[in-house]
């Protein structure tokens, strides 16, 4: 079989795997949707961190043995905070409750998301907002979508124009880390139209996709919130960097997603 009939076939296979993928992403929305309503009330860390893992749970209990079932020997990684290489091969790296966090508040920017990696390159992703039923896809190669529309990142050519993203530090992190965070929102506001703050990134990064934002960063950061969006923003034309406009990968420790017009006005203004 030739190379060009072979990648064809991978092609094919991949654009088939995308749609079950996506039926699997949007049961877990919908299992996370029935449990969204009133805000969920706790005491300490420790309640928290149950509440959380309820939703977690309720969402891996589908999508496990829904995509293990689609590729078997592919790896799984759910831990939103890891980062990263990962080993050789295919994985599957899943947030099962992307903004889970905003779930438990009954506040709406939360979604479900699974991306396969493939040698450490993001192949296809979904990343389902269940409240709204929207559906963001990408596949490589085959460009970003929302419920089968093309996504195309903006066009502007102006930071002095652009409405900017970031979210904030994890909990825990470095304390470096979260001053620079703090240094970057500050040079943003002399440099942007409009800097919004919060979590979580991936929704950020599917606003970027679609144009309505027109670029989001992150210091830090795990392989789950900024794989889906890599992927999304790559294929709806945009520019993934670091802040310092090297390429990105999972072991980064920065991270840059913008239209092409400002992405070396951004990088300025994140490198002072």
């Amino acid at each position: 079989m030739s190379e060009t009939l072979q990648t064809t076939d991978v092609a094919a296979l991949d654009a088939d795997l995308l749609a079950q993928t996506a039926n699997a992403v949007r049961e877990a929305g919908s299992a996370l949707r029935e449990r969204y309503g009133e805000a969920v009330r706790y005491q300490s860390r420790e309640e928290l961190m149950s509440a959380l893992a309820v939703n977690d749970d309720t969402a891996l209990g589908i999508l496990r043995p829904r995509l293990t079932g689609l590729r078997p020997d592919a790896g799984w990684v759910e831990d939103e905070l890891d980062g990263g290489a990962l080993p050789p091969g295919e994985w599957w790296v899943v947030d099962p409750a992307e903004g889970n966090v905003n779930h438990l508040h009954a506040l709406p920017e939360w979604a479900v998301t699974a991306t396969l990696v493939r040698d450490n390159q993001p192949v296809l992703t979904v990343v389902h907002l269940p409240l709204t039923g929207e559906t963001y896809t990408a596949l490589t190669g085959a460009g970003a979508h929302v419920d089968g529309r093309p996504l195309n990142v903006s066009p502007t050519a102006d930071l002095g124009l652009s409405i900017v993203a970031t979210s904030q530090a994890r909990p825990d992190e470095d304390e470096k880390v979260v001053r620079r965070v703090g240094s970057s929102i500050t040079a943003m506001l002399f440099d942007a139209l409009v800097v919004r703050t919060a979590v979580p990134a991936t929704l950020h990064l599917v606003n970027v996709a679609a144009g309505r934002i027109d670029a989001f960063w992150q210091f830090a950061g795990a392989r789950a919130d900024l794989l889906p969006g890599a992927l999304l923003v790559t294929e709806a034309g945009g520019r993934i960097s670091d802040a310092q406009g090297r390429p990105w990968t999972p072991q980064s420790g920065s991270f840059l997603a913008a239209a092409p017009g400002i992405h070396a006005e951004a990088v300025a203004t994140l490198s002072r």
